[in-house]
């Protein structure tokens, strides 16, 4: 009976090189799988907190629909206190 124990075979340069690639890749992937988590809670958060509000507000117009076209040049300084 043999004494090798060494079932990974971690002598091996080349599969240790495979492993350390695969480990950065799970761990890219769990980072990816966090980060994406995060923004579907954000979404589902605004989405529940939209369904709060009353319909009259979900469905008025848009209080400035031209906003954009706007020449910020034309509008007189104002400010903020």
């Amino acid at each position: 009976m043999s004494e090798n124990n060494d079932f990974l075979n971690t002598n091996d340069r080349s599969f240790r090189l495979r492993a350390d690639i695969l480990a950065l890749m799970l761990k890219g992937a769990g980072y990816a799988l966090v980060f994406c988590l995060a923004l579907w809670l954000v979404m589902a958060v605004v989405i529940g907190i939209g369904k709060l509000l009353p319909a009259e507000s979900r469905d008025a117009a848009d209080p400035t629909p031209v906003s954009f076209l706007i020449d910020p040049a034309l509008v007189p300084d104002r400010h903020i206190v």
